[in-house]
């Protein structure tokens, strides 16, 4: 595809006439509007369209999805992996880790379809759409991971997944434990007192079940560039783990494949304001014929393997089903 047939939808704002793609997270600081998706690997996709309006997201056809699903983690290797980071748990290296699988299977539609019908049966506040060549997103996000006006900023963390509106201790330790994270992580990019926790363990419904979030609020330092905001903020605590920069290493070990856009960041950057959404909830392609889905838990101490494992079909069964034309 060419980039002027690049597409971009998110809140019900449509951009379209992509002028320019950058991989440099520097070019963010231009005026314009510009696209963003971070991935979890640190790869960068800036894309700045001309043509910005507020519309619905265009219709598109999706005919459902044969074939089986391939994860990259059997149940028994994710099983096991839960383990490995429980002992390094134990051995004081690390609090808590992110662990995330891929599912995979062929598809060549585009994703546009799929986006329509996940509004339709799985409507989410992050919701949005990506086209560029060589990248597709189809996202359901529900996690909000930075909101943008002049110099205030929020994030809203998500830990803590159930089927009813029900959250146990773990949950409640892993939410706290992010929330400190990130109020550590906005310290080195907001004034000195201005970081607060206005909400703290708030249950929230979305479709098929409960998350656990928090907002983490901040009024930016002067003449920062966008480049130093994101640098200083990413990988979102709550895909990543505590501490970061060791869960990042155990991840890197542990799993198997790359995760992309999923645990990314995808959204969208105008001068001083932004919503940019934690990419979980996503499907995406690289334009090669496969779809891909991720899913994860959080491990901590207190994890079960067998309870991490149900977490992330749960997280998964329904979206996938979506993608496989099962009505839901």
């Amino acid at each position: 595809m060419e980039i002027s047939e690049s597409i971009f939808w998110m809140g019900n704002r449509l951009a379209t006439n992509c002028v320019e793609i950058s991989k440099d997270p520097a070019d963010l600081s231009k005026p314009g509007f510009w696209v963003v998706v971070n991935t979890f690997e640190g790869d960068w996709f800036c894309a700045r369209f001309t043509d910005v309006q507020d519309a619905p997201l265009p219709i598109s056809p999706w005919a459902g999805i044969d074939g089986k699903w391939h994860s990259s983690q059997s149940q028994t290797s994710y099983e096991a992996n839960v383990h490995q980071i429980k002992e390094l748990i134990a051995k004081g290296e690390i609090y808590q880790v992110n662990l995330c699988r891929v599912l995979s299977n062929d598809c060549d539609q585009s994703l546009l379809g799929l986006a329509n019908l996940l509004q339709k049966s799985n409507p989410a506040p992050y919701a949005s759409y990506l086209s560029l060549p060589g990248l597709e997103i189809a996202s359901a996000s529900p996690e909000l991971f930075l909101q943008r006006s002049g110099d205030q900023i929020k994030s809203t963390p998500i830990k803590g997944t159930a089927l009813e509106d029900n959250f146990g201790e773990k949950d409640k330790a892993e939410n706290v434990m992010i929330v400190d994270l990130m109020r550590n992580d906005f310290g080195a990019i907001c004034q000195p007192g201005s970081i607060d926790v206005p909400r703290l363990l708030a249950s929230e419904s979305h479709p098929g079940l409960f998350h656990l979030v928090s907002d983490i609020t901040g009024v930016l330092k002067s003449n920062q560039s966008w480049q130093e905001i994101l640098t200083a903020l990413l990988p979102a605590g709550s895909i990543s783990g505590a501490p970061k920069s060791s869960a990042i290493k155990v991840i890197s070990q542990i799993e198997k494949n790359e995760r992309g856009p999923y645990c990314g960041v995808i959204g969208w950057i105008e001068n001083n304001q932004a919503l940019l959404s934690v990419g979980i909830r996503i499907f995406w392609s690289k334009q090669d014929g496969q779809i891909n889905f991720g899913t994860g838990a959080g491990i901590t101490w207190q994890s079960d393997p067998n309870s991490e494992w149900e977490e992330t079909e749960l997280k998964a069964k329904r979206l996938i089903s979506i993608a496989d034309g099962v009505k839901v």
